[in-house]
């Protein structure tokens, strides 16, 4: 009986050792894999155009994203409103957010950051934003498209002011997706050019 639990054991040791291993290497692949973070992205084309119409990944559901300092890629929702984009952080206040996400702060200390989209790379930086008049659409757009309250249904306005009660109080970031050189404003319609086919979502809603 002994030897069979000591065998186990053994076994279960292996099977632990082999998922760290695994998880280590992922942690430094070629980007994130689903919701566990990756390194730095290795692969892609650097994109070299004018500022592209981001109205594209307005019904997309997730992009990669990845920080310079450190070298670390994630998954992450997106919300895109008059040509600009943003990302969320939620759980800011919470023992497992704290735990779990550390990009948020990383970020703020240092926001240069690199967005990958169907193998195009495009240089930006992650500002946070807590008080731009532009907030409560942004906070719309994530009602829309991930928290079940889409326009015109009977919960659409508790839950944005839900969510906007959460900005104020620090518990949901929101990040504007900005290029590198350039200010968190909105981009001149003048200057957008289409983003290559493969970003365009393959359905409407």
């Amino acid at each position: 009986m002994k030897d069979f639990a000591r065998r186990l054991l053994y076994a279960g040791l292996i099977l632990l050792g082999i998922a760290l291993v695994a998880l280590g290497a992922l942690r430094f692949g070629d980007g994130p894999t689903g919701i566990i973070a990756g390194g730095a992205f290795r692969t892609g084309t650097a994109w070299t155009g004018p500022e592209p119409d981001w109205q594209a990944l307005r019904d997309r559901d997730t992009v990669q994203f990845q920080l310079l300092t450190p070298a670390r890629s994630r998954t992450t929702w997106v919300m895109v409103h008059n040509g600009r984009v943003f990302i969320p952080s939620g759980y800011m206040q919470s023992s497992f957010g704290r735990l779990w996400k550390q990009w948020p702060p990383e970020a703020e200390r240092d926001g240069r950051a690199r967005l990958r989209v169907d193998g195009t790379i495009y240089e930006r930086t992650l500002v946070r934003i807590t008080d731009d008049p532009v907030l409560p659409a942004v906070v719309g757009e994530l009602a829309r498209k991930y928290l079940g309250a889409p326009p015109g249904s009977p919960e659409r306005q508790t839950t944005v002011d839900a969510a906007l009660a959460q900005v104020t109080a620090g518990a949901l970031w929101i990040f504007e997706v900005v290029p590198r050189s350039g200010a968190a404003s909105a981009p001149d319609p003048k200057a957008q050019t289409a983003m290559p086919d493969a970003l365009r979502p393959t359905q409407q809603p």
